[in-house]
């Protein structure tokens, strides 16, 4: 009887272990997803960004490498911009197109402006037919005018790409075709059928670095429509591929920027930035798909829309500690060897970072530089008024941190020392080496003679 009762009582929690951990099977994952894509954007990637502090507010699948398509030509930017800047490039240099550039050009299914063989061009113009419609022949032009050869500019990618931390892509090409769409014109030493991937946290990095280096950028990729070689018989009325900028069929509040995609391998892609009352986001949403009656090629702009109204209305960019604000507990520091023997420290600016809406409680951490501090943990004089000491964050939970390693230090401000503090004469340290000497003395016989009772 006690065997059977211990046998009924093994199978009843056999049974009520089962359902404890299919009711976690079932119910879990639905939980998990709904606080990993609270926007349950529909794409394979998707990411969220902070331009100015760089803190990432929503990811989705985001360290995956997927097609890229002709948000390549971001990288292509970036190089050009930054060869203008050290003088290497000019805006009013031309450049002569040669004959299997301009036979590319008019290939209609690709996205191009009409170059003629032979003729010239300004780099100011081949860079607005690549940043306003994508022009690929235009953007080829680049990349000649820049490394020389295509070939060339393709390291050059590759190599700012780990110069700027990205960790997951590949570039082939400075377009973002399919190199089969290149024929002969496949850059040497890459596959007939390769193609750019970088994952949407790095596409979103890249825009973040673009952004802030290169705000000119700006100034381009916001024309919503420009002719090309006006006044020719060659004219091209561009207009952007971006159809949520002003005057576009999906006008977006503050949208500026910066750069859409479409392969087959990459699906419908845009990397879209805008700014609001001082306030600026990064999205990016990779191989788009359409919500039930919705246009395939019209998704992206919807799911950016959607990104970017989550971003506007749950987050706020605000002070959480004002200048000069001194930690409770830690709003002094012990000095070595000064006139004082310690200091006081605060901030020397207010922390200003992205926050959700809703949120007031911060936890304040400081950060001590340990280079700053000897083994008791102390400054050493002499100290200046103003001198960093260590840095002033918040305590999260949140695990999206930042865009770059980089970029997290915008979500720091300095903690310095309010005064400055001179190193002591000999005189005033042999009396406190004297004084130290005669207090371990008297430490000590105190301690014996409590030993005693």
């Amino acid at each position: 009887m006690e065997g059977y009762k211990v046998k009924k009582w093994f199978q009843k929690s056999v049974v009520s272990f089962l359902v404890i951990v299919l009711a976690a099977g079932v119910f879990q994952p639905a939980i998990s997803a709904n606080a990993e894509d609270a926007l349950n954007v529909n794409a394979e990637a998707a990411i969220i960004v902070e331009a100015d502090t760089g803190k990432i507010i929503y990811e989705k699948n985001s360290e995956t490498a997927l097609g890229i398509a002709s948000m390549t030509k971001m990288m292509t930017e970036y190089l050009l911009l930054e060869a203008v800047k050290e003088g290497k490039v000019d805006w009013e240099q031309e450049y002569t197109i040669p004959v299997p550039l301009s036979n590319l050009s008019h290939k209609t299914g690709l996205s191009n402006v009409p170059l003629r063989a032979e003729a010239q061009y300004t780099v100011k113009e081949l860079y607005q037919a690549m940043a306003i419609y994508s022009a690929n022949a235009a953007t080829m032009a680049i990349a000649n005018i820049v490394a020389g050869s295509e070939s060339n500019f393709i390291k050059m990618m590759n190599e700012k790409a780990e110069e700027l931390g990205l960790e997951s892509y590949k570039f082939v090409n400075s377009t973002g075709l399919n190199n089969a769409d290149l024929g002969d014109m496949r850059p040497e030493g890459t596959g007939a059928e390769e193609e750019n991937v970088m994952s949407a946290q790095d596409t979103a990095k890249l825009a973040y670095h673009l952004l802030n280096e290169y705000p000119e950028v700006l100034d381009t990729s916001s024309i919503s429509k420009m002719k090309f070689d006006e006044g020719t018989e060659d004219e091209v009325q561009m207009e952007n591929w971006n159809w949520m900028l002003k005057g576009l069929v999906y006008e977006y509040e503050g949208m500026d920027g910066l750069k859409t995609g479409t392969t087959d391998l990459a699906g419908y892609c845009f990397t879209g930035t805008a700014e609001r009352d001082g306030t600026r986001y990064i999205t990016v949403v990779m191989d788009a798909h359409p919500n039930e009656g919705e246009n395939p090629y019209h998704a992206r702009f919807a799911q950016t829309a959607n990104m970017m109204n989550y971003a506007f209305s749950n987050f706020t960019k605000e002070e959480i500690f004002p200048a000069n604000y001194e930690v409770k507990g830690k709003k002094v520091l012990p000095v070595d060897k000064g006139k004082e023997k310690e200091v006081a420290i605060h901030t020397s600016e207010p922390l200003k970072m992205v926050v959700k809406n809703g949120e007031k409680e911060f936890k304040p951490k400081l950060v001590l530089d340990k280079k700053k501090l000897n083994d008791d943990q102390q400054l050493t004089a002499p100290i200046k008024a103003d001198e960093k000491v260590g840095y002033l964050t918040i305590e999260s939970g949140d695990e999206l941190g930042y865009i770059t390693d980089k970029a997290s230090a915008k979500g720091q401000v300095p903690v310095v020392a309010a005064e400055a503090v001179e190193k002591a004469n000999w005189f005033v340290l042999s009396m406190r080496a004297v004084g130290g000497f005669f207090s371990d003395i008297w430490g000590s016989v105190t301690s014996t003679v409590k030993g005693w009772f």
